[in-house]
């Protein structure tokens, strides 16, 4: 057995725990105060002056979580054995099951960010090319299982086969680590990953019952079938701080973020606000900038706790006046025709769509971090623009209305 282990203050604890079992039967233990990473690629590589890491027939980790810098010395050294990846935790899980042996068994427990985002694409191909799911445990409390943690992010615990054979996937979920409460279900792979998803979103279901936008038929456009964009905010308020301005003045257009929206209406300026209301409308700011119009807008971080993970609002170009143009934040997520408005029913219809507890369900099982990135958004599907226009259109004639309400008018739409 292996032990990798680069921290000197945990050698002395790890030393004394396995020489518990050291020698006894088969048992060798072999502690390597090294870089796994480096360890492990160079082994890979075939390299003649580094110690061989034999094959293994399991695999435990618990690894570091930390950003990968894109010309890092690790990132330069994954390349070099064909792993792409963004944190060492990915790393980590890549290189196990690059040096698993047929059969072999990894089990981790790692963030669930991995699940979705563009970011981790090329490391759940990676995995999922090389091995099998066969079970996710969810812990449903971020706070109680790693309380002392300041844990962000959902975790999970994976168990992965190198070269199985991928059948239905065990997901078991309990609210902390004393599983106290343990939940089982089994899931065929189609719910894990879809089988149409060029991105490889893995998704951890939590009921066996699928829910109001898988069984529905009228829910299957994508946003190009509907004509229709999802963009970041474009402005990153430090970076054009020189033409931020606190309040309007003249030659300024306003700048909207996450606090001038709430689920009934638009608000700007805010007087007070933490945040600037305005930017200059110049040569250096206008590429940034997008026609006043109605938009659909999302803010792009919310955490599980919250009530609703997708939060929607609609921009009403009446709230800015004659303004000719609008700056986005770069915390909103923005829905647009080629960065130009929405007829209003569309985009009214769209934030009511997003705003039904069946998007907040179905989003869940796919995202458990704290962002809600314009990808995500993007590979949804959603009814067709007729229906979502029908839905716009019932909303600005009731002008205000409850959460009942519209999930109720979504299952009339779509049934």
């Amino acid at each position: 057995m292996d032990a990798f282990e680069l921290d000197a203050a945990l050698m002395d604890h790890l030393v004394s725990t396995l020489e518990r079992y050291n020698h006894k039967g088969d048992f060798v233990a072999n502690i390597r105060q090294e870089d796994f990473i480096l360890a492990a690629v160079e082994t890979l590589e075939g390299n003649l002056f580094s110690p061989p890491i034999e094959r293994y027939s399991h695999a435990i980790l618990n690894p570091p979580y930390k950003k990968i810098n894109s010309n890092s010395t690790h990132r330069l050294a994954l390349r070099r054995v064909g792993i792409e990846t963004v944190n060492l935790y990915s790393a980590f899980i890549a290189l196990a099951v690059a040096q698993a042996a047929p059969g072999g068994q990894i089990v981790a427990i790692i963030p669930r960010s991995f699940c979705n985002g563009p970011y981790y694409r090329p490391f759940r191909e990676f995995i999922l090319e090389r091995a099998a799911v066969h079970h996710m445990h969810l812990f449903e409390s971020r706070s109680k299982a790693f309380k002392d943690d300041k844990v962000l992010q959902e975790n999970i615990i994976i168990r992965l086969e190198r070269d199985g054979q991928q059948g239905p996937v065990t997901v078991t979920t309990s609210t902390d680590d004393t599983f106290a409460d343990l939940v089982t279900h089994k899931h065929p792979f189609d719910r894990i990953v879809f089988p149409d998803d060029s991105e490889r979103f893995i998704h951890v279901p939590t009921s066996p019952e699928k829910n109001a936008i898988e069984l529905s038929e009228a829910i299957r456009c994508t946003l190009a079938d509907l004509g229709i964009k999802i963009s970041t905010g474009p402005v990153v308020d430090f970076r054009l701080k020189e033409h931020l301005r606190d309040m309007p003045e003249e030659g300024t257009v306003p700048l909207l973020y996450p606090g001038h929206f709430s689920s009934t209406s638009t608000t700007w300026p805010i007087e007070g606000m933490k945040k600037p209301n305005a930017i200059k409308h110049n040569a250096d700011t206008e590429k940034w900038l997008y026609p006043n119009g109605f938009y659909c807008v999302v803010r792009r971080f919310s955490s599980k706790e919250e009530k609703r993970r997708i939060v929607a609002s609609v921009v009403d170009p009446s709230a800015f006046g004659d303004a000719p143009v609008l700056g986005f934040e770069n915390h909103l997520n923005l829905f647009h025709e080629n960065k130009r408005g929405l007829p209003e029913a569309l985009a009214r219809g769209l934030a009511v769509f997003l705003n039904t507890t069946a998007v907040d369900e179905n989003f869940r099982r796919f995202n458990g971090h704290t962002q809600v990135n314009a990808t995500d958004l993007k590979l949804m599907k959603y009814p067709s623009r007729e229906t979502l226009i029908e839905l716009g259109e019932w909303a600005i004639q009731q002008g205000t209305f409850t959460q009942e309400q519209i999930d109720a008018k979504l299952g009339t739409l779509t049934e």
